[in-house]
Order: structure tokens, then sequence, then C-alpha cells
């Protein structure tokens, strides 16, 4: 099972998990990347995400390519898109395989993937007034 979610709404964890836990799995690996108050040096007063249109159906495909490496059961993808607040969740992997190495391994990669491949656009807002656009998840 693969479950991909982009949204402009708060995403949490547990409901994540929820979704990739099975009597199939004895593994299930996580990651979340949270807002921080800082980058680079600097303090961040505001953050949002930009999607491309194509974002969507490009997550897809990175997924599917990931899962086909590795042995896993389920896999769940969250991205926030819009504003999002200091602290909160950003982007959420979670993936259930049957050992722990191969959970953890496709969970790694789907981070380094995504990050690499997904056309989403980072807008960070600094209390010093400047801002600056990344092309990062």
């Amino acid at each position: 099972m693969i479950s991909i979610i982009l949204t402009d709404q708060i995403i949490h964890l547990p409901d994540l998990v929820a979704q990739v836990e099975s009597t199939a799995a004895g593994a299930v690996a996580t990651f979340s990347g949270n807002v921080r108050r800082h980058d680079h040096g600097k303090k961040v007063s505001t953050l949002s995400y930009a999607i491309h249109p194509q974002t969507e159906a490009i997550l897809n495909q990175v997924v599917r390519e990931v899962v086909n490496r590795h042995k896993v059961v389920s896999v769940a993808v969250a991205h926030r898109f819009g504003d999002i607040e200091m602290g909160q969740s950003a982007l959420i992997v979670a993936v259930s395989a049957e050992h722990r190495d191969a959970a953890f391994t496709a969970c790694a990669e789907l981070v380094d993937e995504i990050k690499a491949k997904i056309p989403i656009w980072k807008h960070q807002v600094f209390t010093d007034g400047t801002d600056e656009w990344v092309n990062c998840a």
C-alpha cells in the first residue's frame, strides 16, 4: 500500500504510522521534517512552501521507484504546502517492512529522493527582514 498526501493542513506522525502498521510488518521506520526557528545562523520568522502542479505525479513516481528497490509492506508520505508554523511537520515519511533494515533504508532513501527531486520551493522570511527561496523539500 502506498499513501501520498499533499496538503495545506497540519500533518501528524501517528496518523501516517497507523496507515503503514500491519501484522505482515515487523518494523516501522519514520521521519518527520519539522520547521525550525533558524537557518544558516539566522532566525526565521515565517516559512511557506509552494508546489508545482506536477508535484503529486512526480512524488508518486519517486515513491514507487524506491518501493520497487526494497522489500516494504507499506509507505505513507505527507508533505505540507502553504504557511507552516514553527515546530510543525513539513514532511513525514513512514515505511513498514518485514525487517528493520529494509524499513530504515527505504525511509532514508525516500527522504533523500524527495528532497532531491520533488518540485517544492521553501520561502523563508527572517527576523532581520531578509528572505530566501530554497528549492528543497
